[in-house]
């Protein structure tokens, strides 16, 4: 089975072997300069986002690559990533992360009982991310009670993200993030059952962006 991590890694490898960023490969093959970032490797909801076969075959056509020499090198990129190491994350449940001490200021992990899930060494997943047991309905139906999400404290937050936060009373939620100013965080309940939060910037322990979800 081709891997989402493989595709992409062969059109980066495609856009290198053909003197091309990936930015100018998409602009080369009259796609968004965008089309290719890696930004748009995952969507919003931080489910694998793959390359639609148009895109592939535009960018086949103007480097002059046959389509057997592409999956040649998705299946070299395959054996990359299916050997490549994978890492433990610190993993707890969600209801867990109200509490005091597996957090520091910054919204780092810290302290003990942590317990750990395995996940690929992707560079989609930075070195501070953390893994959160969904425990409840409120994310449906994007995610479900018991799957796990790989969050980051440092990723960068736009509106529409993902995100779980922490308030300084110890409720965490997890919702989308639909506004922030200086003086307040607004977030949209995707569970239209439970109600959208506008909580203060004061009232803020930390704010991270979920990247990614185990289903």
């Amino acid at each position: 089975m081709i891997s989402h991590d493989a595709i992409w890694i062969a059109i980066d490898k495609l856009a290198e072997n053909t003197g091309f960023s990936t930015s100018g490969l998409a602009k080369r093959a009259g796609l968004d300069p965008t089309a290719f970032n890696r930004s748009k490797r995952i969507s919003p909801e931080g489910k694998p986002r793959w390359p639609s076969t148009e895109s592939i075959a535009k960018i086949l056509s103007v480097t002059e690559t046959t389509m057997t020499d592409f999956i040649g090198l998705v299946e070299m990129r395959q054996i990359t990533v299916s050997s490549r190491a994978v890492r433990p994350i610190p993993l707890i449940g969600l209801a867990q992360a109200g509490r005091d001490g597996y957090f520091d200021d910054s919204g780092f992990p810290a302290g003990s009982g942590w317990d750990e899930v395995r996940f690929p060494d992707t560079q989609s997943i930075d070195d501070h991310a953390y893994a959160l047991e969904i425990q409840g309905d409120s994310m449906l139906p994007l995610y479900r009670d018991g799957d796990v999400i790989v969050v980051s404290p440092t990723a960068q937050l736009r509106k529409g993200d993902r995100v779980v936060m922490k308030t300084k009373n110890g409720e965490v939620m997890a919702k989308e993030l639909a506004r922030k100013t200086a003086q307040k965080i607004e977030l949209k309940s995707l569970n239209p059952a439970h109600e959208s939060r506008t909580i203060a910037m004061n009232d803020v322990l930390w704010l991270a962006r979920i990247l990614w979800v185990s289903q």
